[in-house]
């Protein structure tokens, strides 16, 4: 099976006051459809810079991104946004939610801003909400929500477009462990049972367990495999 997301040789150098900060190095990575690969390494080991590489959020200074048979970083800006639209899902560890919007109108945005019709919007923000176990809470708030309630919110709005790949980066991080089990279990039903190809950036234990194949990385580079 060809990957839905692939980086090759993915480098990234940002310039300091103190010189050169080389925060990935030579970094070969790629994800499958139905395959949960997670990214692990303690803070600052370069796991947001990756996922940002590879989401289209920041360019590469070597190596390249590939959605399918797409070089996502020979594409203009307009051109890696629409593929960011079309194909990729994203999740935040902050949850990202707009205060004063339901939980329904914030899994609906991505869908207005790429102008999709207002009858299939409302039908594909009910599917995203019943797959995440939230179909009761979609006039609620996020202040009306617990924290697993509002990641799954954030889960809802990464999947409404139908993207192929989904990419967390510590989507756990401020739940508690049990709240923090419901909703990885959660991720790993979405990529066994809906065929999304979903690459999460994690130090939490009981994310690496449900992972497919981990990626070691350590100040940039990839360490190890499994």
């Amino acid at each position: 099976m060809s990957a839905a997301l692939r980086g090759v040789g993915l480098g990234r150098v940002y310039a300091s006051g103190a010189g050169e900060v080389h925060a990935c190095t030579d970094v070969d990575i790629e994800v499958s459809e139905g395959e949960l690969v997670v990214v692990r390494g303690a803070s600052g080991a370069g796991k947001t810079t990756l996922l940002n590489l590879l989401g289209g959020l920041d360019r590469p200074t070597t190596g390249t991104v590939w959605f399918d048979d797409i070089d996502a970083t020979a594409q203009g800006e307009d051109a890696l946004a629409a593929l960011r639209r079309e194909r990729l899902g994203f999740v935040f560890q902050s949850f990202g939610l707009i205060p004063i919007l339901s939980a329904a109108e914030n899994v609906e945005l991505p869908l207005r801003i790429a102008g999709t019709p207002a009858a299939e919007r409302d039908a594909r923000v009910a599917d995203a909400l019943r797959l995440v176990g939230l179909a009761d809470h979609a006039a609620q708030r996020p202040g009306e929500l617990s924290g697993g309630q509002q990641q799954r919110v954030g889960i809802a709005r990464a999947i409404v477009g139908r993207p192929r790949v989904l990419i967390a980066d510590e989507p756990t991080a401020q739940l508690d462990s049990r709240t923090a089990a419901a909703v990885i279990d959660l991720v790993g039903d979405l990529v066994h049972g809906e065929g999304l190809a979903a690459v999460v950036a994690t130090h939490d234990p009981l994310v690496v367990q449900r992972a497919d194949r981990v990626v070691e990385l350590h100040d940039g580079r990839v360490t190890g495999r499994s």
